[in-house]
């Protein structure tokens, strides 16, 4: 049902005589059985909270044209935080005749969402166009290059101690610091088959239902801005270090996905949560560890500085911070929200401090870097 075809139906039965702008749920709902109208289940639910956040059992029109539009309303959320609302008792793991895609996005739900409403409402408007492709064509795009390279310097494992890897026009390398675009390029570049596995592993485990849920714009910004956290930090804390691979990013949607986990710890209904964050802390602790070992006790000779470490930590920075505000606003405009502004101001004031420092700082501190391969 769309909004024109809404506000004809709504005229024409006279749900509003008095022009007041307020609608009984009583008789929308029943007006919707009589009709025999396409409207979700979940969406009637919500219809039910929106009416009981309301002294009279009535709903604003204006939020009922939001809820069918599949807009989610400031009123709709006060109803949510104050618990004035009627939800069935069965959830969405007692829903009955799933095909299998519909079963992973169940899954999905369960695995992002905290709260019972929002997972109901993300099950039945989740529509499987478009996929979540910004996370997938990243991957891919990672394993290509990393194929690539690992045929032409016939090298799988840390290639970055092959003379002719720095050379790549993807790394970044501080004798390079005026090509912008190796501030971001970076990421499809790995030490070596270890590295690519860890991070295609999570960016596909955590990043590909973190995009179905919360959508590709907000994902890829989070993921982006992580990478480029990421090398800007490098250029600052470890200044003579090159940086490769899509660590910054990585850490940047998991340090998210762990801290939006632990802050709706009670609300979470994914299986063994504690085992899975005690084994993915785990995991990202033992990666910084390698990535500090490489850093400053190489196993093999190497020509010059090997990648920093710092860009895991920046992108566990943006994570909790930038990344945590937009999980924590689904279906939500972030606009809306002045969390989001302090965010996005803290971040803008980084980029420029960092851009000072890569423009002037290096020349009055005299740093020595590595000569560019």
């Amino acid at each position: 049902m769309d909004r024109s075809s809404l506000l004809q139906l709504i005229q024409e039965q006279q749900l509003d005589p008095e022009h007041t702008g307020f609608i009984g749920a009583d008789t929308f709902t029943g007006l919707v059985h009589s009709h025999e109208l396409p409207l979700d289940p979940a969406k009637l639910d919500m219809l039910v909270a929106l009416a009981q956040s309301n002294e009279r059992g009535q709903v604003c029109y204006q939020e009922l044209v939001d809820l069918i539009s599949s807009k989610r309303s400031s009123s709709f959320k006060r109803a949510i935080a104050n618990g004035q609302r009627a939800l069935p008792r069965a959830g969405l793991l007692d829903e009955p005749g799933l095909g299998v895609y519909k079963r992973f996005v169940r899954y999905v739900a369960y695995e992002i969402l905290p709260r019972e409403v929002d997972r109901h409402w993300y099950f039945y408007r989740h529509r499987s166009c478009p996929p979540p492709v910004f996370m997938a064509s990243v991957t891919l795009a990672q394993i290509i290059v990393f194929l690539c390279y690992g045929a032409r310097l016939n090298k799988w494992v840390l290639q970055t101690y092959h003379p002719e890897y720095m050379k790549s026009p993807l790394v970044y390398h501080p004798g390079h610091r005026a090509r912008a675009w190796r501030f971001l390029t970076y990421m499809f570049m790995h030490v070596g088959l270890e590295q690519l596995g860890f991070n295609a592993l999570l960016q596909l485990m955590i990043g590909v239902p973190l995009e179905m849920v919360h959508g590709l714009l907000r994902i890829s910004l989070l993921y982006l801005a992580g990478v480029l956290a990421g090398s800007l930090t490098v250029s600052i804390t470890d200044m003579r270090a090159p940086v490769v691979g899509g660590s910054g990013g990585v850490y940047a949607l998991c340090s998210a996905h762990l801290a939006n986990v632990v802050m709706n710890w009670a609300g979470m209904r994914c299986p063994y949560k504690l085992l899975r964050m005690v084994l993915a802390l785990v995991c990202m602790s033992s990666e910084v560890g390698r990535a500090v070992w490489l850093r400053f006790s190489p196993p093999l000779p190497a020509s010059g500085p090997q990648p920093s470490f710092m860009a895991h930590l920046a992108g566990a920075v943006v994570g909790v911070s930038m990344g945590l505000t937009i999980l924590r606003s689904y279906e939500e405009r972030l606009r809306d929200q002045c969390g989001w502004w302090v965010v996005l101001l803290a971040y803008g004031t980084f980029l420029l401090f960092a851009i000072f420092w890569n423009v002037f700082a290096y020349d009055l501190l005299g740093a020595h870097i590595p000569p560019p391969p």
